[in-house]
């Protein structure tokens, strides 16, 4: 996706090679599962490669790339509750995304929305590991951290899946030009219904 501009295009090559390999699968889950606490490539990038290889199979690679997703949020979850005071310096010296203002920011975002915003984290391209780690810092209830997880990511990861499976290889510059701003856009849309309605009542 285009928002990987910025990052080493080495490493997006490295990541994207592993769906020419018979370790695709492996590869999709390490992936998944270490984006969610501190690699820097989402795992759309593998996700897309793959379903455009073998469309029928799409969904299934979307419901395992949700799976290690939250369960990578959830180590992301632990590494904020029992290890961020030893482990903080070193996340905001080499993880992209991390920064204290960032973190402090977050913390902010938590107090205002609590666990919506895991779902906003988890379905938009904002930085989920931020969020994850956050959680289990500001010691976030764990089952509804984990409902939030699951929505926001397997809505993200289903909706690729979804879109290739419709459409194919057409689909994928639409993808990898609007998909992020669509996302963000809904999100917007999502959380304004939801104020508007604390408001109302």
């Amino acid at each position: 996706m285009r928002n990987l501009g910025a990052l080493p295009r080495r490493l997006y090559d490295w990541v994207l090679h592993w769906s020419d390999t018979p370790y695709a699968m492996a590869a999709l889950i390490a992936l998944a599962f270490s984006e969610a606490s501190f690699f820097p490539i989402p795992p759309d990038v593998l996700l897309i490669a793959m379903c455009l290889k073998l469309p029928r199979r799409g969904l299934y690679y979307a419901a395992v790339c949700t799976v290690a997703s939250v369960v990578g949020g959830l180590f992301g979850y632990y590494i904020g509750a029992g290890l961020w005071t030893g482990l903080d310096q070193f996340f905001y010296a080499y993880i992209p995304g991390f920064s204290p203002q960032r973190f402090a920011d977050v913390q902010g975002l938590y107090k205002e929305w609590g666990v919506a915003i895991v779902f906003t984290a988890g379905f938009t391209p904002i930085p989920y590991k931020i969020f994850t780690i956050t959680s289990g810092v500001m010691d976030l209830p764990l089952l509804p951290f984990l409902g939030a997880s699951a929505i926001g990511r397997g809505g993200r990861f289903f909706l690729v899946a979804g879109l290739i499976a419709l459409f194919g290889e057409p689909i994928r510059e639409f993808i990898d030009r609007y998909f992020n701003l669509l996302a963000l856009l809904f999100t917007v849309l999502l959380v304004g219904g939801v104020a508007a309605l604390k408001w109302l009542i």
